[in-house]
Order: structure tokens, then C-alpha cells, then sequence
């Protein structure tokens, strides 16, 4: 068995800017640290989109984990995570590996739940976790490129939304396809302002995308939103919301009804504090912060203080709090992007420029880190 002094388990955005910051600053105490997480890169879900409608190339929203594993001093471990005790303090991997740790930071993300909110289907193609659902599509959509496709993407979201509109301006088929968004009863961008919902709206029917708001299933090989059949279908992409994963609460660590780990204000596990976890996979107990890239970015640069921190016997100080309202960008695909920040929301072409400097900066900002 292997033993380090910290493992990160997952390589989501938080994590990531653990390492970024052990590359800047040195592992804190020296310790001897490993990454456990499936592949050697993460795909940087606010680009997909971008590559889908022909904007990016597929390496272009890639951040380079091994490279910046090496420049920190951590060991990358392929794998993923099947199982925690956090007494024994041991993880185990999907390759049977049990790895020791002293102290913990995970990041792996929610999991999907589409099969068990739609039903089964070979079509589905789900966007957790999101290395999986670039290969999959990939592969899909290279061996359908000579005629017409339609498309049904399921998730009123702005995950959803952002899809619908990359897929329907689709430029790699020849053949232009369908799209039909499935929203849920939720209808279309719950959560969000009437404003954006409105643009949103209006842009998504200048498109000619039909927008259903009923909730999906599939019955008997075909996809269905109440009494109406939508088929023929020639892929489904689910867009829903996320599910915790089942080894945390398994595995004895303090998680909110919904099963994702229960942390304070510095991202530390209420039961077992030798333990912290953010991103999708942490529910904060002490303040509402949505699952959401947006805030998973944000704590970053928290959980890497904290860890720093403990580890160099300090006191825990950092905590990330929300700002009344996120600024929140939709590429429509077409040069322009839909703006929402709190009530307000606009559309244009500065708007599309705005996300795609966003992006870049932050892809470029890890590629000189990892010394690319």
C-alpha cells in the first residue's frame, strides 16, 4: 500500500488550483502528494460548447494535469475513486489500488443520473463526466457525417441551452441537423431572470429549435415527453442536473440528504476534518453556494490556502463567499453569446468575445504553469 501525505482525489477545478499553487509556492511542508484521477488532463467544460460549433480544436480546452503534477512534485495515479474509508484514512481506486493519506482533497466532481431519470438507451450521451462525453460524441458524430441527424438535448440549464445552440450550428456535418431541447417541467433557464429567459427564448426559435417543456423518458427504445413521441432520434444528450456519487456516504463521511460531502466554510468535512472537498461533490453547510463551474473556480484558490495551511500548522482563514449574483455567458454558437448577471441580460457579439477571453485566459494561465 501506498502512502502519501495528501492525496487530491479528482482533477476538478478546485484541485487544480491546489496544484497550481504547490507549482508557484512549493508542495507546503514538503510533503509527499499524489493526483488520483482518470485522465491525464481535464476538459474544460466552458469550451466544449465551442468546439462543438467549430470554434476550437479539441486540445484547445484541455488543462494539462500530468504536466502540472510533475512541476509540483505529485504523483499522478490513474483511477478513480470507488471508495473511502476515512477512519483507516484510505482510498481506493477502480483499479483496486488501496492508497493511505494523512490528509484529503477531493474533487471529482457529481455524477450523472440520466439512466436513472430517463432510462436506458444506446443513444444517450451524458455530459458527466465530461471527458467522457467529448470522446463519446466525437466518435458519434465522425461516423455520422454524410446526412441529416437530429438531435434531442434534455436539461433546460444553461448547460443545456449553451448545447442545444453549439449542436445547431454544427459545421462538421454535412448535412445540416435538427435540434429539439427538452427542458423538463422546470421550463426553460430555471433559476435565472426573465430577461434572459426572454432572449434566450426568441433566439432559440429564430434557430428553429423546438423547445419542449415537459419532462423526458424512454419507453421501449424511443424517447418520449408526456404522450408525444420525438422520435426519430439520432442521439440524446443529457444535460441534467448532478447526483452525488455513493462511496462518500458509504464510506462514513458526514454528506447532506442528497448524498454530496457536508463541509464548513473552509471546505472541510464536518465528520472527519483530516478531509477537505469542493466543486460539485460538496455541499457548504453553512451558506448556499450552487453547483456550478462558476463557484468551483472560485473556491480554488481557497481550498489550496487551507490546505496550505494545516499543513504548515496555521490556523484555517480563507473562505469563499458568493457575490449577490455570477455573471453568466451562453455562446449561441453563431459569434454572439447571451449575458446574465443577477436581472440583467443582454445579447451580442462583445458579449461571445468576453467568454471567449475568459476562457482562453484561464486555459493559458495553466499552460504556462504546466510549462507548455
Amino acid at each position: 500500500m501506498r502512502r502519501f501525505d495528501v492525496i487530491l482525489v479528482g482533477g476538478g477545478h478546485a484541485n487544480i488550483a491546489v496544484l497550481a499553487d504547490w507549482v508557484r509556492k512549493g508542495t507546503p511542508g514538503g510533503g509527499h502528494a499524489a493526483l488520483l484521477t482518470p485522465q491525464p488532463f481535464l476538459t474544460y467544460s466552458g469550451m466544449v460548447p465551442g468546439w462543438l460549433a467549430g470554434r476550437y480544436q479539441r486540445e484547445d480546452g484541455r488543462v494539462d494535469l500530468a504536466a502540472l503534477c510533475q512541476r509540483a512534485g505529485v504523483e499522478w495515479i490513474a483511477g478513480h475513486c470507488v471508495g473511502l474509508d476515512p477512519e483507516r484514512q484510505i482510498v481506493v481506486s477502480d483499479r483496486g489500488e488501496q492508497i493511505a493519506f494523512a490528509w484529503a482533497s477531493i474533487d471529482t466532481g457529481a455524477v450523472g443520473r440520466a439512466r436513472e431519470t430517463l432510462g436506458d438507451d444506446p443513444r444517450l450521451c451524458e455530459v458527466r463526466p465530461m471527458d467522457r462525453f467529448v470522446a463519446q460524441f466525437d466518435a458519434w458524430r465522425s461516423a455520422n457525417r454524410q446526412g441529416a441527424q437530429r438531435i434531442a438535448v434534455i436539461g433546460g440549464g444553461a448547460g443545456g441551452v449553451e448545447l442545444a445552440f453549439a449542436c445547431a450550428n454544427m459545421a462538421s456535418l454535412d448535412a445540416p441537423c435538427e435540434v429539439v431541447l427538452v427542458t423538463g417541467r422546470g421550463g426553460l433557464l430555471p433559476g435565472f431572470g426573465g430577461r434572459l429567459k426572454a432572449l434566450a427564448t426568441r433566439e432559440l426559435a429564430g434557430r428553429g429549435i423546438a423547445v419542449i417543456a415537459d419532462d423526458a423518458r424512454v419507453l421501449d427504445g424511443a424517447l418520449y415527453t408526456g404522450a408525444q413521441c420525438l422520435e426519430p432520434v439520432d442521439i440524446i444528450i443529457a444535460a441534467l442536473g448532478s447526483a452525488a456519487p455513493d462511496w462518500p456516504q458509504a464510506g462514513g463521511l458526514a454528506c447532506d440528504a442528497a448524498g454530496f460531502i457536508a463541509v464548513d466554510r473552509y471546505q472541510r468535512s464536518l465528520s472527519h476534518p483530516h478531509i477537505f472537498a469542493a466543486g460539485d461533490i460538496a455541499t457548504r453547510t453553512d451558506r448556499a453556494v450552487p453547483h456550478s463551474g462558476v463557484h468551483a473556480v472560485h473556491t480554488g484558490p481557497v481550498l489550496a490556502a487551507n490546505l496550505r495551511a494545516v499543513l504548515t500548522g496555521k490556523q484555517l482563514r480563507s473562505s469563499y463567499t458568493p457575490r449577490p449574483a455570477s455573471l453568466y455567458l451562453i455562446s449561441c454558437g453563431d459569434g454572439t453569446a447571451l449575458a446574465s448577471y443577477g436581472a440583467c441580460a443582454a445579447q451580442g457579439r462583445w458579449a461571445q468575445a468576453l467568454k471567449q477571453r475568459i476562457d482562453s485566459r484561464w486555459i493559458a494561465a495553466y499552460a504556462k504553469l504546466a510549462g507548455a
